[in-house]
Formats: structure tokens, sequence, C-alpha cells
């Protein structure tokens, strides 16, 4: 599989997840420094919309005053309804 087919920009992803209604919002939550990413054990604050994202790699992000910890389990193909929204993240314990 190629690099591009195992990862999706993030602001796509947060889009596809519905955590936002427009890929807009969602490259401006990003480019504001307000989500951190951990792949293989090191934690990132990620500053670019581009920036690509995994199966496995662990989001963290606060949206209205709610702590949002989660584990992304499938990158989708489209913005589909919230039942299937939710198949591509599975929220951490503690969050």
């Amino acid at each position: 599989m190629s690099e591009a087919a195992e990862s999706c920009r993030v602001d796509v992803w947060l889009w596809r997840a519905r955590f936002f209604k427009t890929r807009s919002m969602a490259a401006r939550f990003v480019e504001d420094g307000r989500v951190r990413m951990t792949r293989s054990g090191q934690e990132t604050r990620l500053d670019k919309p581009s920036r690509a994202v995994r199966i496995g790699d662990v989001l963290v992000f606060a949206i209205g005053g709610r702590l949002t910890a989660l584990t992304v389990s499938a990158l989708g193909i489209r913005r589909g309804p919230p039942a299937e929204a939710r198949t591509l993240y599975c929220p951490l314990e503690n969050s």
C-alpha cells in the first residue's frame, strides 16, 4: 500500500469523523495548535492541517470545554452519517 493510502490529512480526518462541520473549521483548529498527536510514544503538537494521521495514532484536543482523547481506528473514505463517523475512532478510557 502507498503512503497516501495509509494516511490522511488531519483536517480531513477530523471533518470525516464529524468533530467539525467544515473542513476549513478543522484546518483553523489545527493551525491554532490545539491538537496533540502521539505516534510511537512521541507526542507532537500539530501545527499544519496537512500533517498526516495514521491508524493507531492518538489525538488529544479540547472542544466545547471537553477534553477529547481518542485513537484513530480507521481513516474513512467519505464524510458519512454519524454512525459511520464513530467507527473512525475509539475513545480512550481516561478521557
